[in-house]
């Protein structure tokens, strides 16, 4: 991808912009207090309609200013182009009431509230191209990739809770503790909830939590970066590095090349998802075709998301839903594919291309075989399918005449199977969590523990750690000194790091279980273990003492989760000062384990 030049400007400029910036958050915060993008009462429309029009004139001559400053520079012409269009359209808005006749508005109420919703939503796209176009200069701000990745989550986090504080978002308000919990647990695509997410909040507080998950399954500065390179048409070299480290990219040309992508992947899966969902699930459940098209809409993005939240009281487990095999198909397939991770996917992607080429034509039919499909690749999926298989087997053993016993034949199968698949980070439910056995719960834990893929959008200590253990082991047995797999040596580096996170992992579990039992003693401590294990692996999954929490254990909940999605190993190279490398080795010594 070919980098924009750098366009030179002076401080007049920036100021231009940043003053955009402020009209266009202004805009954005006056939406949010008057809700909807369609206003409720005939009598606000008029005077919405003089306050947005005059935001955007001010708007519009700041930008033409700025715009004007830009002439005189040398850019591009795609930068040229992008900046014309964006004014006309602007400008055609503003003076769109006057115009009196417009093909597509067939009477004045229509065209009234047409321009109303036209408006709004011209002010949420001024404000994010504004925001885009600020340069963000990741490394000279001296903080490491990590720290921003980490940083841009606890943005996000007090951004949500104001919004989810907002008069329009609930039906009885929410204190900020809880507006907070909720914020993280969607940023974290946890899935743990202190309040009943589809009876206490509006539509546009679900609304929230949707965007929310999004945001945060696919990262703030996955948005934050493609807009920014969407509006200014380039970025800078250093920003391309820093986001390389951060989408783990191979070569820095291919950053934005990565971020459409996965931008792409997520739009047609979650659109897929969508409609699948809408078409099986019964009309009756729902009292109008917008219901269940936002229904449908939530748990695709929920699914793909593994953020395991959901609009029903029950999560599935709800009425005709716990029966509805196709729907728990849909989102066993959905969460499933966004659980892989982004490079599996288009490594797989990949080679079926390649396979495809090689089956239909004749040119590519050489003794030669490419290393297409990676050992990440094969290990992550076989890792994730031997799981999916065992785990099915042993919840359908366990729970067969327990919590699966309302279910029948292939029915009781696919539970089991949706019960094995959901604790890895997927988070919903389709049996009642407290009747299950303990041998359940333990199985439970253990997969919420291991949690997706690596570079996905769910928790835990990925599947590839796991393999990693296990090839370790099997390796030690033998005699060996290095782990073999697929005529490949898996690097002494990603051994050290694999065993890093497990024990990290199981250090923040054990300090999780002692604050909450200190802070909360009248708990049981088997349902406080399983809360720690389900935030750690943002699994969402609980025994219903989420809501009984004292504010002090909802933030700790709150941390477990952080860590859980960011890393601790992240965090602690974030934060830990890098020592230089040394010339010299010390004597090897041997220590007596076992």
């Amino acid at each position: 991808m070919p980098i924009a030049p750098k366009i030179s400007v002076e401080k007049p400029f920036k100021v231009l912009r940043y003053v955009q910036l402020a009209l266009s958050l202004w805009g954005v915060v006056y939406w949010i207090q008057h809700g909807a993008f369609i206003p409720e009462a005939e009598t606000n429309v008029h005077s919405e309609i003089n306050f947005y029009r005059g935001l955007m004139t001010l708007h519009f001559f700041f930008g033409l200013h700025a715009f004007s400053l830009l002439l005189q520079k040398h850019f591009t012409w795609k930068r040229w182009s992008k900046e014309i269009v964006w004014r006309v359209l602007q400008l055609y808005i503003i003076v769109l009431p006057h115009w009196g006749l417009v093909e597509w508005f067939t009477t004045d109420y229509v065209f009234i509230f047409g321009y109303v919703f036209i408006v709004k939503l011209f002010v949420v796209m001024a404000f994010i191209a504004d925001l885009s176009v600020v340069d963000l200069h990741y490394t000279r701000r001296n903080l490491p990739p990590p720290v921003i990745f980490a940083l841009s989550f606890g943005v996000i986090f007090f951004v949500g809770a104001f919004l989810l504080m907002a008069p329009r978002s609930t039906h009885e308000g929410i204190s900020f503790i809880d507006a907070l919990f909720t914020s993280v647990s969607a940023v974290c695509v946890t899935g743990l909830v202190v309040v009943d997410t589809g009876t206490h909040f509006t539509v546009f507080g679900q609304s929230v939590i949707m965007a929310l998950i999004q945001i945060g399954g696919l990262g703030i500065l996955t948005f934050a970066s493609y807009f920014s390179y969407l509006f200014k048409g380039g970025a800078s070299y250093e920003n391309q590095l820093a986001l390389s480290d951060i989408n783990s990219s191979n070569k820095i040309s291919e950053v934005f090349r990565t971020l459409k992508y996965i931008l792409g992947i997520t739009v047609i899966v979650e659109m897929l998802s969508a409609t699948a969902i809408y078409f099986s699930v019964n009309p009756a459940d729902f009292n109008t075709w917008n219901e269940r098209m936002f229904f449908s809409a939530f748990h695709a993005v929920s699914a793909f998301c593994n953020a395991g939240f959901s609009t029903l009281s029950g999560s599935v487990y709800t009425g005709s839903f716990a029966f509805n095999y196709g729907f728990q198909l849909i989102l066993i397939a959905t969460f499933v594919f966004g659980g892989l991770g982004f490079p599996i996917v288009s490594n797989v992607v990949e080679y079926l291309r390649y396979w495809i080429r090689k089956t239909i034509t004749t040119r590519d039919r050489s003794k030669y075989r490419p290393w297409v499909f990676n050992i990440n690749s094969r290990i992550n999926i076989i890792t994730a399918v031997a799981l999916i298989f065992i785990g099915t087997l042993l919840f359908y053993r366990l729970e067969a005449q327990n919590t699966l016993a309302a279910h029948e034949g292939w029915g009781k199968w696919i539970v089991a199977l949706f019960e094995a698949t959901t604790p890895r980070t997927a988070g919903f439910n389709n049996i009642d969590m407290a009747q299950m056995s303990l041998s359940a719960i333990m199985l439970t834990m253990g997969f919420m523990w291991i949690g997706a893929s690596p570079a996905g959008t769910g928790g835990g200590i990925k599947t590839s750690t796991l393999a990693i253990m296990i090839l370790n082991v099997f390796s030690m047995a033998k005699g060996k000194d290095r782990i073999e797999i697929y005529r490949r040596e898996i690097s002494n580096n990603s051994v050290r790091r694999a065993f890093a996170v497990v024990y990290l992992s199981l250090l923040i579990i054990f300090l999780g279980i002692l604050s909450i039992t200190i802070l909360e003693p009248q708990l049981p401590t088997r349902k406080v273990a399983f809360e720690v294990v389900s935030a750690f692996g943002t699994a969402g999954l609980s025994l219903g003492i989420t809501a009984a929490l004292g504010y002090k254990a909802k933030i700790v909940i709150m941390a477990i989760m952080f860590v859980g999605r960011v890393g601790m190993l992240t965090l602690l190279i974030a934060f830990i000062k890098k020592t230089k490398e040394k010339s010299y080795r010390y004597p090897k010594e041997d220590i007596n384990i076992n």
